[in-house]
């Protein structure tokens, strides 16, 4: 079995950017975007597609994910959106990865668009697969920073289900 998102894991431009937002976040009382992030959002939103039959291929669903926060590194250095800075970081190691343009430019604006504040009117399925899945991969009903969080209640999960 070989899906394109397994090259990500493996690739160097990716594992950089990890450990660079793991070590911005070592002391970080608030979530953390680390790879247990990455991979939870992953395996979230590929239920979610397996429970609404989505056709979105898994491949697409994993690549999604796994580069979502990419940019934080860069966000917390200079003040840049990370969905900014990851959809640019992540266009060029889903092309070294062998992703078509079309992949590319799907995956890209879940990227983009992929924040708390939900997803646009006109979302693709896989930005609001994204969206959604980012969400409930948090479990602020039980997060020690949950009175400290500065995030609306609206935008906190404080449930298992969507």
């Amino acid at each position: 079995m070989n899906l394109k998102y397994q090259r990500i894991l493996k690739n160097r431009s990716y594992i950089t950017l990890i450990k660079s937002v793991e070590s911005k976040e070592r002391n970080r009382f608030f979530c953390r975007h680390g790879m247990e992030h990455l991979i939870a959002v992953a395996r979230i939103a590929y239920i979610i597609s397996l429970e609404e039959q989505s056709e979105i291929p898994k491949d697409l669903i994993y690549a999604a994910s796994l580069l979502h926060d990419i940019g934080r590194a860069e966000e917390y250095e200079t003040g840049r959106s990370h969905n900014e800075a990851g959809a640019e970081k992540a266009e060029a190691i889903l092309l070294e990865c062998g992703y078509s343009d079309d992949e590319i430019k799907e995956i890209t604006a879940a990227i983009r668009t992929h924040g708390h504040d939900g997803y646009p009117e006109k979302a693709s399925a896989l930005e609001r697969l994204l969206c959604t899945a980012d969400k409930l991969s948090r479990t602020c009903f039980n997060c020690p920073a949950h009175e400290e969080c500065n995030w609306n209640a609206d935008k906190k999960n404080e449930t298992l289900f969507y």
